[in-house]
């Protein structure tokens, strides 16, 4: 469609209601805000404590984790002492 004179469209300034959403720029990285991040390190923590405990409670028979992490452990440490008394050392 050709026109023969030009078209002067007028640029009105759109209308901002004062009671509808206030809307504003919301940094992000990739899609990801700082409240998604701060929830997704709350949890992965979560997590991340719980294996810890786990594979902690689960390896706790072996010696070497006894005597190199947890008899290092304050006020619980004592409790993973194992003294065997002379009278049953066979050697």
């Amino acid at each position: 469609m050709v026109f023969q004179t030009p078209i002067r469209r007028i640029n009105y300034p759109a209308y901002k209601s004062p009671y509808g959403p206030k809307y504003h720029y919301q940094p992000n990285v990739a899609g990801w805000t700082v409240k998604q991040f701060a929830g997704l390190g709350f949890k992965a923590g979560a997590f991340g404590g719980v294996a810890l405990f786990a594979v902690i409670y689960y390896a706790s028979g072996i010696p070497r984790v006894k005597q190199d992490i947890l008899q290092k452990i304050p006020f619980l440490g004592d409790y993973f002492v194992k003294e065997v008394p002379a009278s049953d050392n066979p050697f």
